[in-house]
């Protein structure tokens, strides 16, 4: 058997492929929408990908189930469990899919799967056993579990009420997820886990940062199933407490998955744009100008006016997703050597029209071509006290809901910065806006935000402090 990990590091997401040596046929489990990049991986094994399979309707990306059954003529192996609710609209009739249901077997040449029925993150979740036959096994040696469990957590049940809007879903998924934990105990301790997320993914609190673990560590170190041996009050209560707040995108990740996204064909190449086509670009309110560049006081000090602030970091496709509509026109101020990677960012997350892209140096040439740049007025938190007193100015916290209960200054309003977009109108506009997170990174995407939706915001950027915490009761 051969197994290949692949990660995207921006949405600390895990696909894998999975292929037989002996007959060179290759299966994709929780693939993105830019496919060429399994493909090339299999193609380095001498590998064919022949199938596709999914653990569940994902919630913070696109998948690239149906490009690969509808361009390479793949088989589908997808979840048949869940419910009227929770189907595949897309895979509806399509004689290339394989519905799935707990206990179901199939098999890519000589490694064989069964799958796991583990509801609690989606009404639909599966997992996958792996048997490796042709190596003589008749046994698993490991599970690939989507979202179910990671290493040091379990998956968030509370997605399909905190991020799309169902409302009364998060305790009774809570409780599936307790039921599907159970199971755990009653697995073999040397199975391998893989799992479809590590840290700093959104679909859990606190996932290790390692690619993958053991049931019988899992077992003995996870807090998520020390909770469940205490029983289902004591889990559902841990479960639900802290979990992040999940980037307005994920609403629309979840529908576009189940309507099926659209085919993406080769990856987009945005041409560079000139000097004048920039500005030109930069004047129509439909375009979203995308400011990459890594130093954020660069951004304060001189900007196009309308864009959105957003270095190709972890945090790339978190901002963007929060901030911009897909139906917008997007244009990167980025380096060359970033650009491919910003593209896919905005791809995966269903933001396709990327038409052009621009140096960094482009926004200095913007200025000396007779163009306006705008300003982000920064201060410290030493400062938040006497700019309330003189102005009135109103104190944004944009820090997680978890955060902002631990600790607050006096008078803040708390929405987080994946949220803003969500709530329109509940910010004033006739006042100044004081947007803080901790260190000024989050405070910085939103402020970007806020100024170009006409608000009064101000930042407060304390990069290299721990001054917040003198002021914070």
């Amino acid at each position: 058997m051969v197994l290949r990990q692949i990660s995207d590091p921006q949405l600390a997401q895990y696909a894998y492929l999975v292929g037989c040596g002996r007959t060179g046929e290759a299966l994709v489990i929780d693939p993105e929408r830019d496919i060429d990049r399994y493909l090339k991986w299999a193609h380095s094994e001498d590998l064919r990908v022949v199938a596709v399979a999914e653990t569940h309707i994902h919630t913070d990306f696109l998948s690239g189930c149906r490009e690969f059954v509808e361009r390479y003529g793949c088989r589908a192996y997808l979840s048949g469990e869940g419910g009227t609710d929770w189907k595949y609209e897309w895979a509806d009739g399509c004689s290339a899919v394989t519905l799935l249901r707990d206990g179901d077997r199939f098999s890519i040449g000589e490694v064989d799967f069964r799958t796991l029925y583990t509801p609690g993150h989606t009404p639909e979740h599966l997992a996958f056993e792996v048997t490796d036959r042709g190596a003589g096994a008749d046994e698993p040696m490991g599970i690939f579990s989507g979202d179910f469990i990671f290493a040091g957590d379990l998956g968030r049940p509370d997605l399909l009420e905190s991020a799309v809007g169902k409302a009364d879903t998060m305790a009774p998924a809570a409780h599936h997820l307790y039921a599907s934990a159970q199971s755990i105990f009653r697995l073999p301790e040397y199975l391998r886990i893989w799992p479809g997320h590590g840290a700093g993914s959104m679909c859990g609190k606190i996932l290790a940062a390692v690619p993958g673990s053991t049931v019988g560590y899992e077992i003995r170190f996870n807090p998520a199933l020390n909770a469940a041996r205490k029983g289902k009050k004591a889990f559902v209560d841990f479960i639900l407490k802290g979990q992040p707040d999940p980037p307005a995108y994920f609403a629309r990740m979840k529908e576009e998955n189940r309507r099926g996204p659209a085919l993406l064909g080769e990856l987009p190449s945005p041409p560079r744009l000139s000097e004048e086509a920039l500005r030109i670009r930069a004047s129509d309110s439909s375009t979203v100008l995308v400011d990459t560049r890594g130093d954020r006081e660069d951004y304060y000090a001189g900007h196009i006016p309308g864009s959105i602030y957003a270095p190709v970091n972890k945090s790339f496709p978190t901002v963007t997703g929060s901030y911009i509509h897909p139906d917008r026109e997007i244009v990167l101020l980025c380096h060359e050597t970033e650009l491919e990677d910003a593209v896919r960012c905005l791809i995966r997350i269903g933001l396709d029209r990327v038409t052009g892209w621009a140096p960094p140096e482009a926004v200095a040439a913007y200025r000396k071509t007779g163009g306006r740049l705008a300003r982000i007025d920064a201060i410290g938190f030493r400062d938040v006290p006497l700019r309330q007193t003189e102005k009135s100015a109103l104190i944004l916290d944009v820090r997680t809901t978890e955060e902002f209960a631990q600790s607050r200054l006096n008078g803040a309003v708390h929405i987080a910065h994946t949220r803003l977009a969500a709530h329109p109108g509940e910010l004033p506009r006739d006042r100044e806006l004081l947007v803080h997170c901790r260190t000024g990174g989050r405070a910085s995407a939103a402020v970007s935000y806020l100024k170009r939706e006409g608000y009064c915001p101000v930042v407060v950027n304390d990069l290299f402090s721990n001054a917040p915490l003198s002021i914070i009761c």
